[in-house]
């Protein structure tokens, strides 16, 4: 039984939402896959707030119609299709899917679309080089933590230093006077 067509404008409708609230889409053929990889596909890409849609490729360049963000989507649109969109962390659901490829050999990534820029296999690749959000957020954490204990050994130092200077003139104050009060002594005793 095929699907009617309040179901299909459903399907539109719930796959032009979840397009808005994306950052990148990857359109992959999954011909080949079974129910129990696809599940598999979908848990694998979860963590990374990454959606698994498959659906038909006209029902997807309906959604995509009049979205300037996605056009270049359609020419990614023929044969087996299923979407990955990804909300976030676009890192992480790359290395989600590659992980994936490469235990089950049965996918080929075709591109994707970010920001109204096709993106062929090489370009997603470079995106999934790129560290995660949490990565980048750690080293972003521990640069600010770097420069604040500069920042305190820095103004730490300032008094050090000027107690250092004011104890170096008052050493040198001392040994003046005790060179004067020698000289004068001797000067004394030679009058004398």
């Amino acid at each position: 039984m095929g699907r009617t067509i309040e179901d299909k404008k459903a399907i539109v409708a719930d796959l032009k939402e979840i397009l808005s609230e994306s950052t990148l889409a990857l359109v992959i053929e999954y011909q080949g896959l079974t129910v129990a990889e696809i599940t598999d596909l979908r848990r694998r890409l979860r963590p990374s707030g990454t959606i698994c849609k498959v659906t038909k490729n006209t029902l997807m360049g309906i959604a995509i119609e009049g979205e300037e963000k996605w056009q270049p989507m359609s020419e990614l649109l023929k044969g087996s299709s299923a979407f990955l969109l990804v909300k976030e962390d676009f890192s992480g659901a790359i290395k989600a899917y590659q992980d994936f490829q490469k235990a089950s050999k049965k996918t080929e990534l075709r591109g994707g679309v970010m920001d109204g820029r096709l993106l062929k296999e090489p370009d997603v690749k470079i995106l999934g080089d790129l560290p995660s959000k949490e990565q980048l957020m750690a080293q972003i954490a521990g640069a600010i933590n770097a420069l604040a204990t500069k920042i305190a050994v820095g103004i730490n130092e300032v008094p050090a230093s000027l107690a250092r200077a004011m104890q170096a003139v008052a050493d040198k104050d001392k040994g003046d006077s005790a060179e004067s009060n020698s000289a004068e002594s001797n000067s004394a005793e030679a009058e004398s």
